[in-house]
């Protein structure tokens, strides 16, 4: 099989390139220009240069392709120039599926996500059935992130043979940049996080999470979506497990959210008016964290056989990692 990879120099693409490469298939993986090359080192790829927005620079690429990946996205909670998040996740996704549809690529795999589905009632968890409103969009990324998943709908109800995978929150070994939940994780190393917001999360092993992609390549029905989660767990037992593995107190005391949303909404004005660098805490990461954004992935557990292996190795793992590359300083 060759298999085109968007986003596959990032966190969750890269363990997708992995994935596809551990299964014989030849890879070519978009690269913007400056992206961090490292989780693809002395991987045997093509790496295709070009940005997701302008489809001359790799629409040549997926000639004689049998499969995209189509992982790419702008994964921030604070951005300061929102338009071009937009233009990324949006108009780049109706543009990369459109391309591959005319090149007659056989298998699409869309990388959407959990936060566009709709709030887990209280007390409840979502599925694949919990259909939000544009409204329940909070933040450019969750809006950017529900407009691109409804072109990638709309393409798979016209016949196009269209898969769209949902991740939660994958976790685990190459966080880069990183994700908002690797930050959270790195901020706890270091000594960051006296305290936590009173929240709940969906975790996966981003390894998990990258198999998921090519089970749905495999098994997915044609418009089909897939959760590609695992647990749910409260943030704070999530800080308890990564303390315990590191041999540092954890965060002791909750903190208020009225606290947290005050601070959020001064440090987001910082950064939004100063000094143009993203915020210790956002105004749009303290309001989802007003939610328990628990979710149910039994779904594709049953039809794809979602693998669902311990997060505990995988939160392990993310401390090993982030220590080996240098995110923590030395006696976190």
């Amino acid at each position: 099989m060759q298999a085109f990879v968007t986003g596959g120099t990032g966190f969750l693409g890269s363990n997708v390139v992995r994935k596809l490469l551990d299964k014989g298939a030849r890879v070519k993986a978009l690269s913007r220009a400056g992206s961090d090359l490292s989780n693809l080192e002395g991987l045997d790829i093509e790496l295709v240069p070009g940005d997701l927005t302008d489809a001359a620079t790799w629409q040549s690429a997926l000639e004689g392709c049998d499969a995209l990946f189509h992982v790419a996205a702008d994964y921030r909670l604070w951005v300061p120039d929102p338009e071009r998040m937009f233009e990324v996740n949006v108009e780049g996704t109706r543009q990369v599926l459109e391309a591959a549809i005319e090149k007659g690529v056989d298998k699409i795999v869309y990388t959407s996500t959990v936060g566009a589905l709709a709030y887990p009632v209280e007390g409840e968890v979502s599925d694949e059935e919990s259909e939000p409103s544009r409204e329940d969009m909070v933040g450019p990324y969750k809006q950017s992130k529900f407009e691109a998943e409804l072109v990638a709908r709309k393409l798979a109800a016209d016949g196009h043979p269209i898969v769209i995978v949902l991740p939660s929150t994958p976790i685990g070994p190459g966080d880069i940049k990183p994700t908002p939940t690797g930050k959270v994780i790195v901020d706890c190393l270091n000594g960051k996080m006296p305290g936590y917001v009173n929240t709940g999360l969906n975790l996966i092993d981003v390894r998990d999470c990258a198999e998921g992609h090519l089970l749905a390549a495999e098994k997915g029905q044609p418009g089909g979506r897939y959760i590609l989660g695992n647990r749910n767990i409260t943030l704070k037992d999530m800080l308890e497990i990564v303390s315990s593995y590191a041999g540092i107190k954890p965060p002791r005391f909750q903190i208020p959210y009225v606290i947290a949303y005050a601070y959020a909404l001064f440090d987001t004005f910082v950064a939004d008016y100063i000094t143009k660098k993203p915020p210790v805490a956002s105004v749009v990461g303290v309001k989802l964290a007003s939610h328990y954004m628990y979710f149910d992935a039994s779904k594709a557990v049953k039809q794809l056989g979602l693998p669902q292996n311990p997060l505990e190795d995988a939160l392990h793992d993310a401390v090993d990692w982030f220590r080996e590359k240098g995110y923590v300083k030395k006696n976190g």
